[in-house]
């Protein structure tokens, strides 16, 4: 694919975030973009963004859990950058009209004590590469009118990647059970939904192995104090009405935040 339609695709799926206007998928308008075609333009998107004033903080796993890739209709994980632009205040409002179709996850979040990167990267060598982990809550939000995605279309559109909150209950790794903690989110004190960071591809550091030799591929290498999101250990939640979301994962910690509609 050429470099002109990469760039038409970042600036079209930049002008439906800006908008708030959902657009038909870009492997309908745009036939030819395959999976590697649809990462150089979220690469594209990203650089632009960078160029204006944002910053790469991260990168994100995304639908690596089976409920997740059955709710929206993929068979294999997606991935995508994370700007400081994305990030938003635990306790603070998010305006519903901020976004076009959200949904809300509960994830753990990892932040890097070292650079982590390479080809046959081991779940060992992740181990010794994060220095904490966090709760954390990830907005995913599509520009593609209805989420009639597959892999190219939420790959060029950055992982559908919407906003990201972390809490406040930093841990080490050693300190928590991550193949069995139980995740639970509410709405306005109401369960909605529960899982376990079991889903996320057995434990969320074989997720973040997986990732790491993923991006690998595109010689893409995490570097120390990013924050590495492995994917939401839950199926994901509609958040279209106002109210109060908690996330908290069982003996760790939560985090919460407001939704604010028409306001």
């Amino acid at each position: 694919m050429s470099t002109l339609a990469i760039e038409n695709i970042a600036d079209t799926l930049r002008a439906a975030r800006l908008q708030g206007s959902p657009i038909a998928a870009p492997t309908e308008t745009w036939p030819a973009l395959d999976v590697d075609a649809a990462f150089a333009v979220q690469k594209a998107g990203v650089a632009h963004a960078v160029a204006n004033g944002d910053r790469l903080v991260g990168y994100k796993l995304g639908n690596i859990a089976k409920v997740m890739q059955d709710a929206f209709g993929l068979d294999q994980p997606d991935y995508g950058h994370l700007l400081a632009g994305f990030f938003a205040y635990e306790g603070t409002s998010l305006r519903r009209e901020d976004f076009i179709a959200p949904f809300v996850e509960l994830e753990p979040a990892f932040v890097l004590k070292r650079n982590l990167g390479g080809r046959n990267t081991t779940v060992a060598d992740v181990i010794n590469a994060i220095d904490y982990a966090l709760p954390s809550i990830e907005i995913i939000d599509s520009r593609v009118k209805d989420w009639a995605i597959g892999l190219p279309d939420t790959l060029a559109d950055n992982g559908s990647t919407g906003a990201v909150l972390l809490g406040g209950t930093p841990r080490k790794i050693t300190e928590l059970n991550l193949r069995d903690t139980r995740g639970v989110l509410r709405f306005n004190d109401k369960e909605v939904i529960s899982g376990n960071t079991r889903n996320i591809l057995g434990n969320p550091i074989a997720a973040v192995a997986w990732l790491v030799n993923r991006l690998a591929e595109y010689d893409v290498e995490f570097e120390a104090g990013q924050v590495i999101l492995p994917g939401s250990c839950l199926q994901a939640v509609p958040m279209n009405e106002a109210g109060r979301w908690t996330g908290t994962f069982e003996g760790w910690g939560s985090i919460d935040f407001d939704v604010t509609v028409g306001a």
